[in-house]
């Protein structure tokens, strides 16, 4: 099996390689840079194993996911990440990846999503697997409503603003963010804010 690993890291990369040599694997190539691996790829070198990280110096990581899925449609990726906000998360399931791991792992992670992955099977660590039980429980989540609402609260809007801007009641508005509020555990706006940052509700740049 040809395996590619792209991390701009080289401690990683070859720490990577390292793990995977020392578990079977024969055909391993490192890279630096998405620039370098889609260089590759043009140049007819194909690989049945893709391990990359989100954040490369030269592509978005999401944007390499869709150049290696175009090139070859039944590529099988690993993403190794330090991000575990669930936007992020849920971005790359949209993104069909077949294995998610956070780098603070351990290297056997590493080994054992190969190992799900040959079985045909898609792997997530337990710190994904958990944020994804977290966001799967709808009574935790705001509606679509009370998000709009959020996203409004976030760039500094006051419930009357809100309130004209959805075309509804500043008592309806009211009742929403008392629900936010409830639901994530906050007690002011900021933290209203920061909380619902840190579960991906909205981005860090929304505001």
């Amino acid at each position: 099996m040809k395996i590619a690993v792209v991390d701009d890291h080289d401690l990683i990369r070859e720490g990577m390689k390292t793990v995977l040599m020392n578990h079977g694997a024969e055909n391993v190539n490192i890279f630096g840079t998405g620039t370098e691996l889609t260089a590759s790829i043009d140049a007819d070198k194909s690989f049945d194993l893709y391990i990359i990280d989100l954040e490369l110096p030269d592509i978005d990581g999401f944007d390499l996911i869709k150049r290696i899925r175009t090139r070859n449609h039944k590529a099988r990726i690993i993403v190794s990440t330090v991000h575990d906000e669930i936007w992020t998360l849920r971005k790359l399931l949209a993104h069909h990846v077949n294995a998610i791991i956070y780098k603070s792992g351990n290297a056997n992670e590493l080994v054992t999503a190969i190992s799900e992955i040959l079985q045909g099977k898609n792997y997530y660590c337990e710190g994904v697997e958990q944020q994804l039980k977290i966001a799967e429980d709808d009574s935790l989540h705001p509606t679509t409503r009370e998000l709009e609402v959020l996203n409004q609260i976030a760039r500094g809007k006051t419930s009357r603003e809100i309130a004209a801007a959805l075309f509804v009641s500043d008592n309806t508005i009211e009742a929403h963010r008392k629900s936010l509020f409830s639901k994530l555990g906050a007690v002011n706006v900021a933290d209203l804010i920061v909380k619902a940052m840190d579960k991906g509700y909205i981005r860090k740049n929304c505001q």
